[in-house]
């Protein structure tokens, strides 16, 4: 399955990407996230209680970050498990400055196994989207407020 968007933001590209990576911010604006935690170097351990339709639950997972590429772009890693199932996933992150704003584009391949592969892209990629949205919106704030 493939998941992609963007995101405009009324703040630097550098203090966007640095907002994107800092995990306490990303404790603070992943919806449901209960633990997220350093394990190693850019990977962590994360916990989230998600409470849309079928997917609703308290997944298990892990985020590396790689191919860094400071203030520009990053690749995201992920696997997870929870009662729908288990995903895995690839996630690309690209910023580029757009006059006094930011853009944000992402795009993924998640691969989805269990309940959560069964019901598919029709429940799937709108809960994907707004988690991300929700996501989005607390992070931009957090880097309007800092700016």
């Amino acid at each position: 399955m493939e998941l992609s968007g963007d995101h405009a933001f009324r703040a630097s590209r550098e203090d966007v990407y640095r907002f994107m990576l800092d995990p306490e911010t990303l404790r603070q604006c992943l919806p449901g996230c209960e633990k997220l935690e350093e394990i190693g170097p850019d990977e962590y351990a994360a916990t989230m209680k998600i409470g849309i339709g079928a997917i609703r639950g308290v997944y298990h997972g892990r985020v590396k970050i790689s191919d860094k590429n400071e203030p520009s772009s990053f690749v995201m890693l992920i696997e997870g498990k929870g009662p729908a199932g288990n995903i895995s996933g690839e996630g690309r992150v690209e910023l580029s400055e757009n006059g006094d704003q930011t853009l944000i584009n992402w795009s993924g391949k998640a691969n989805v196994r269990g309940t959560l592969a069964r019901i598919g892209g029709r429940v799937i990629q709108p809960a994907a989207r707004t988690i991300v949205g929700q996501f989005f919106g607390c992070l931009e704030s957090k880097a309007t407020q800092s700016a």
